[in-house]
């Protein structure tokens, strides 16, 4: 038998699925024949994107949820049981960063808030944990899955400004491993964990950042992004579904415990 990416019959939970990079995963997973669980802290964004889907044909259904409560989690998963079945697919995607954690001219790092730091590991971090011990509990009774974390370039090297971004991002390239080992050792060796490290790629929380708001020109950041990523430009959201459906098929069914950067090599070149 050949190596299989068929996803057809498969049920996703995609957390931030409302986002421009999870959504669109939720959409191409949709049309590979997946059911997809569009999770989001802004349900009726959430819903949108699954009205979208279902109207081209794919099946989906949004669904409120706060990655910090766990009761709303368990809310989420026992919704998401009910109407689907057992859950093939997580992608931890909910995450971002927040301007007073991000050192800029008018925010030393020594003037940072505690409870800014705070907020984005948790979102990021936390937020990862908590969903996956709801829906990873799940996978673990039926002994199979596949989950996948949204990490960032910005874990493998820390990006200047973006403190607590980084470090959170770094921690859920630790837990990617350290789940991976868990969930086989003490459960199934037919559960993986992996995680998926996006480059730069143009969204709703970077954009003004790379692109001058005035001119619609690239920034002094956005000119060395692109300066220092060999391929010469950014990523798009469709850009990271590959490795997404790869990692979330039986196509990898051996791949565990890794982090991939997706990146236009970014990752890869010394600026030099």
């Amino acid at each position: 038998m050949g190596v299989s990416f068929d996803l057809t019959g498969k049920v996703a939970v995609i957390t931030g699925a409302a986002g421009i990079l999870c959504s669109e995963m939720a959409r191409q997973l949709a049309e590979r024949g997946v059911s997809v669980a569009v999770l989001d802290l802004l349900g009726d964004k959430a819903e949108k994107v699954a009205a979208d889907i279902n109207a081209i044909g794919g099946k989906a259904m949004g669904v409120q949820v706060d990655v910090l409560d766990r009761n709303s989690i368990i809310n989420a998963r026992d919704i998401v049981l009910k109407e689907f079945g057992p859950v093939d697919i997580l992608i931890n995607g909910a995450g971002g960063n927040k301007k007073e954690a991000t050192t800029s001219d008018d925010m030393s790092f020594f003037d940072i808030p505690l409870e800014a730091l705070q907020w984005v590991f948790d979102l990021n971090f936390i937020g990862t944990v908590l969903t996956t011990q709801v829906f990873g509990k799940v996978m673990a009774e039926q002994g199979s899955g596949s989950i996948i974390n949204i990490s960032s370039l910005s874990s493998l090297t820390p990006l200047t400004r973006v403190v607590g971004y980084s470090a959170a991002k770094a921690a859920i390239n630790n837990f990617t491993q350290w789940f991976a080992v868990y969930i086989n050792q003490n459960y199934s060796t037919s559960i993986r964990v992996n995680a998926i490290a996006p480059g730069f790629i143009l969204t709703q929380q970077n954009y003004f950042l790379l692109v001058d708001e005035k001119t619609g020109q690239d920034t002094e950041r956005g000119k060395a992004i692109k300066k220092n990523t060999p391929m010469g430009r950014y990523g798009k959201p469709e850009e990271l579904v590959g490795a997404v459906i790869w990692l979330a098929s039986d196509a990898s069914s051996f791949v565990n415990g890794v982090v991939i950067p997706i990146d236009g090599g970014f990752s890869a070149f010394a600026g030099v």
